[in-house]
């Protein structure tokens, strides 16, 4: 494979990564995928090819290097053993692009200057996200690098579904609703259009359901409104994070309860969510499984949220001709999915039982009014081929 494109998707304990051969055709081939995770304390390295065969698996125990570290032993990796003879250009999922950033772009200071701006917007991301980007500029200097943001493909929502009711000079501020997990949703609605062209006409909710959780409404392909807002804690309720809440709880936390900032933020983001409710798991397969009566009531928020942001979702589109499932729980869950779409069946919703617990591409019956799928995310492919619309605009490819 003469040509390579690196996808890099970096958190505060992990570096994610796909590796694609960029071959004479439009479509991108998988070398490698696979992760870093448990940096800082014990890291574990695995790659697989493309028909999830290990590549390598390395653990480093007790290691005391950080991001930069363990990457440049990723791209080292890359350029012994995986058979790219080219590097042509490395993407980055960037959580927060603001209002400026629409679209993906080339890497340069002054975008890297301006992206940090977001960081107390995105405070759990977006540090890991320029963070990586530094990093992979100091290793591999003459590889081109591009910025793929997660707010970027909502930013066809109209603006009445962007504001809040605060003073207008705070909106003109940039304090307004974003929205994330949009790479997701863009791979999504790319996916079926090529799947079920007639589907992707009309008004769909896509549930990116993870331990990151939220919900997109799309007409005709298009984001017009979705659960997450100002930042990634906002929608449903997630593994760790509260989602919506009412503001007043802040205050009450802060001035009642004598909490500063910083603690108010690791209650929200890292001690809320799935876990808190439970006290057993952020983990939905943990759950799903125990037999604690917290454990159900978490379960049961998590579905009601959902299918109560899937009602408004409903009200913006005015009306529903499909779902989708995508991410890890979506994806892998044929009980969540039942739950949900109970919930939902007001809407002239119906599932197959059957093909919901094998997984099956449709899992809504015949007779049901709103057509039922599941659609497995792939942001890695899609960060992968912005960067070379990028770097090589010439060329054409296809997800």
């Amino acid at each position: 494979m003469a040509d390579a494109v690196l996808s890099l998707n970096v958190g505060s304990s992990s570096i994610k990564f796909a590796l694609y051969g960029v071959g004479s055709t439009d479509a991108l081939e998988v070398i490698a995928a696979g992760k870093i995770e448990g940096i800082g304390s014990s890291p574990h390295f695995i790659a697989r090819d493309g028909s999830g065969r290990i590549l390598v698996e390395r653990r480093w125990e007790n290691a005391a290097g950080g991001h930069e570290l363990l990457l440049d032993e990723l791209l080292t990796w890359i350029d012994k053993t995986a058979g790219a003879e080219r590097l042509l250009g490395i993407g980055h999922r960037v959580v927060h692009g603001g209002a400026g950033f629409a679209a993906p772009v080339r890497i340069t200071e002054r975008a890297v200057a301006a992206l940090s701006a977001f960081i107390p917007l995105a405070p759990l991301h977006q540090p890991h996200n320029l963070a990586a980007i530094q990093a992979a500029t100091a290793l591999r200097p003459g590889v081109p690098q591009v910025a793929c943001f997660d707010t970027a493909y909502h930013q066809t929502q109209p603006p009445v579904a962007t504001r809040f009711g605060i003073p207008r000079a705070l909106s003109d501020e940039g304090i307004r609703r974003y929205g994330f997990h949009g790479l997701s949703y863009e791979y999504v609605a790319r996916a079926l259009a090529r799947l079920d062209p007639s589907m992707a006409s009309g008004r769909v909710i896509a549930a990116h359901l993870g331990n990151g959780a939220s919900l997109c409404a799309m007409a005709g392909g298009r984001s017009i409104d979705t659960t997450m807002g100002f930042t990634a804690l906002d929608g449903l309720v997630m593994g760790t994070r509260c989602g919506a809440i009412d503001p007043g709880v802040i205050l009450y936390l802060e001035q009642a309860k004598g909490m500063r900032a910083e603690e108010v933020q690791q209650l929200l983001y890292e001690d809320s969510g799935l876990l808190g409710v439970s006290g057993v798991s952020s983990d939905m397969r943990d759950l799903l499984a125990s037999p604690a009566e917290s454990a159900r009531q978490a379960v049961e928020l998590f579905v009601y949220r959902i299918a109560r942001e899937a009602g408004a979702l409903v009200s913006s589109l005015a009306g529903l001709d499909g779902l989708v499932f995508t991410a890890g729980i979506g994806e892998n869950s044929p009980a969540i999915r039942a739950l949900v779409c109970e919930r939902l069946a007001w809407l002239g919703l119906e599932i197959d039982a059957q093909a919901n617990a094998a997984g099956a591409a449709t899992i809504s019956t015949a007779n049901s009014r709103v057509t039922v799928r599941i659609i497995p995310t792939d942001e890695e492919r899609m960060i992968a081929m912005h960067t070379l619309d990028i770097i090589t605009p010439h060329r054409a490819r296809t997800a």
